[in-house]
């Protein structure tokens, strides 16, 4: 009985080192690639929006590592200029945000568009997954500029079949408890409700990365 208790104990070993996924057990490195509103503008360290979003999801046992590439009033040609070099060999993914700034500044819409469709695609020809986050255009500018501006996010998640989370600020923008005194970028309490909505849709997107991976 013993002999068959040790051989079964055996069995159960090898089937789990057979089972086991070194993929799944790596740490997946993504890069949080934007402007102000991914940098984390006027926040403490560690209050920005990569890093409460690895928070949340190492919180839900997922081994990730976002780095924090935001750079404030950059804008979608300034994405363009530096996206090779801020985003290294062996990153997993990008989530990809851009676009606000080029709106604040009424830059044609076309031009926004061409630039994240070449960041897109230098990412893609780099075997990088990317995660594309849109932004609205502020009222101010205008119906023919937003009608311009607006769907530039899902044509190109469309073009390149690649998840998209339609607006950064969803949840945020209309709630003036949950932004800075500027009125424009959120405050930690506004981080958070981010990091809340866009989590799922992350954590799919991780899912995806390792699933490819395999």
């Amino acid at each position: 009985m013993r002999f068959k208790a040790a051989l079964l104990h055996i069995a159960v070993i090898v089937f789990m080192l057979c089972s086991f996924d070194p993929v799944a057990a790596r740490t997946v490195n993504l890069v949080g690639f934007g402007d102000s509103l991914m940098a984390g503008y006027q926040l403490p360290p560690g209050a920005g929006f990569p890093e409460r979003l690895q928070a949340a999801l190492k919180a839900k046992n997922i081994d990730v590592s976002i780095t924090n590439a935001g750079v404030s009033g950059d804008t979608s040609s300034g994405g363009l200029a530096r996206i090779d070099w801020s985003v290294p060999d062996g990153v997993d993914g990008v989530i990809l945000e851009l676009g606000a700034n080029d709106a604040l500044r009424g830059i044609a819409p076309e031009d926004t568009e061409k630039n994240l469709d070449k960041m897109i695609s230098r990412l893609k020809e780099r075997k990088i997954n990317v995660f594309l986050v849109g932004i609205i255009a502020p009222p101010n500018m205008g119906k023919d500029y937003a009608d311009r501006f607006n769907p530039i996010y899902k044509k190109l998640a469309d073009k390149y079949q690649i998840p998209l989370y339609p607006f950064f600020l969803d949840g945020v923008a209309l709630d003036p408890a949950l932004k800075l005194e500027d009125g424009m970028h959120p405050n930690e309490k506004g981080v958070d409700v981010m990091v809340r909505n866009m989590e799922p849709m992350i954590s799919q997107f991780i899912r995806m990365i390792l699933d490819d991976k395999k």
